[in-house]
C-alpha cells in the first residue's frame, strides 16, 4: 500500500529541499540527530524520536526537484532500513513551494502508523517553515522504555535549543562548571563525547565547523549511536582502560549532555526543557554515578532552594548552585 500528503510552504523550492535534507534543518522539525549521505547510493540514518532511528539509502538526488529513499526502522524485522521508498517532489506555487510526500512499499498497518507519523511531522514542518521554528516535538517529550541510550537522545533534544540560543556575548560568562567559561565547556563537552564514543569502540569525530548546536549533536549522535550497539550488561573498556560494566559507562552519557545542558542554559539565562520522566531516570542514574566522581567530574552536593524543579535537584546533588 501506499499514500500520499502534500503540503505548502512559504519558501522557495531549494530552501524547501534543504530543509527536508540537511541535518541541521532536520533537527528542527523531524529528527533529535541525523547524518545524510546526499547522492544517489549514499545513506542517511535519522533518529526520529529517542529509541526509533529511520534509515536507509538515497536513490534519486535532484536538488530543488526531488529526493527518492528507501526507508525502514533501524532494528525492524517487519520493516527493516530500504524496505520501503519515500518520493518527496517540490513544485513552484503561488504562495511558496508544494511538497508531496508518498510512501509506498507498505502493509495496511504500516501505512496507517506512518501516515500518522508522517502528518505529524509535515505539520511541524510547515510550522519551521513559517516561523523558523517547530518547537519541541511531543513525540520526542517522554520516551518509553527508557535506557541510558534513549535518555541521551532525550537529553540531546533538550539541550539542542539551548546551544541555540547562545550568543557571542555567552562566550566568555562563568558557568556553574568552576573551571569552565561557556567557551571551555563547549570544548570540555567535545572531549568527553569524544572519550565516552570511545569507550564503546566509535571514534567520534567533531565536524570542526557549523554551529555549536552543529558540531555537538553531530558528536552526540556518533557516541549515542555507538553505545546503541553495546551488550549493556557486558563490559567495556573504562577511561583507564580497565575493564567496567558497560550500563554504568552509557550512563554518564545523557547526564554529561543532561547535566552540561543545565550549566548552558544557566550561563545564557536560558531554560533547560525535559520532561519529569527524563529527569527521574537521570536522577536514579546519577544515584549510582555521581558519588563515586565527586572531586573529579563532580562537586561536592549542595543545598538546592526550596522550590527547585527536578532537574535544579539533579544539578545540585552533581555540586552544581543555580547562578
Amino acid at each position: 500500500m501506499s499514500f500520499t500528503s502534500t503540503v505548502t510552504l512559504p519558501c522557495t523550492p531549494d530552501e524547501a529541499f534543504a530543509l527536508l535534507t540537511q541535518p541541521e534543518r532536520l533537527r528542527r522539525w523531524q529528527t533529535v540527530s541525523a547524518t545524510v549521505d546526499l547522492r544517489a547510493g549514499g545513506d542517511y540514518r535519522w533518529t526520529v524520536t529517542p529509541g526509533h532511528v529511520a534509515a536507509g539509502t538515497y536513490r534519486e538526488v535532484e536538488p530543488g526537484r526531488r529526493v527518492v529513499f528507501g526507508w525502514g526502522w533501524d532494528g525492524s524485522d517487519d520493516l527493516p532500513p530500504d524496505a520501503s521508498t519515500v518520493t518527496v517532489t517540490f513544485e513552484p506555487a503561488a504562495d511558496g513551494t508544494t511538497v508531496t510526500l508518498t510512501h509506498e512499499g507498505l502493509t495496511e498497518q504500516q501505512a496507517a502508523m506512518h501516515a500518522e507519523g508522517w502528518h505529524h511531522y509535515l505539520e511541524r514542518l510547515g510550522k519551521m517553515a513559517a516561523t523558523g521554528d517547530a518547537g519541541a516535538d511531543e513525540w520526542a517529550w517522554a520516551p518509553e522504555n527508557l535506557t541510558p541510550v534513549t535518555a541521551a537522545d532525550a537529553a540531546l533534544a533538550s539541550l539542542q535549543p539551548v546551544l541555540r540560543g547562545l550568543t557571542d556575548d555567552d562566550r566568555t560568562k562563568q558557568t556553574p562548571c568552576a573551571d569552565f567559561t561557556c567557551h571551555e565547556l563547549a570544548e570540555h563537552l567535545f572531549g568527553s563525547l569524544a572519550q565516552l564514543g570511545g569507550m564503546a569502540g566509535a571514534t567520534v569525530v567533531n565536524p570542526e565547523e557549523g554551529s555549536l548546536e552543529n558540531r555537538v549533536s553531530t558528536m552526540a549522535a556518533q557516541a549515542i549511536d555507538a553505545w546503541r550497539a553495546v551488550d549493556l550488561d557486558g563490559m567495556v573498556p573504562g577511561p583507564g582502560g580497565e575493564e567496567m560494566p558497560a550500563g554504568f559507562l552509557a550512563g554518564v552519557l545523557p547526564l554529561e549532555i543532561a547535566l552540561h545542558g543545565w550549566d548552558f542554559a544557566q550561563t545564557s539565562g536560558q531554560e533547560l526543557r525535559m520532561s519529569d520522566e527524563v529527569v527521574g531516570y537521570l536522577a536514579e542514574l546519577g544515584q549510582t554515578i555521581i558519588p563515586g566522581g565527586r572531586g573529579r567530574s563532580f562537586g561536592d552536593e549542595v543545598v538546592p532552594a526550596e522550590d527547585a524543579s527536578a532537574l535544579d535537584r539533579l544539578a545540585a546533588f552533581a555540586g552544581r548552585s543555580t547562578l
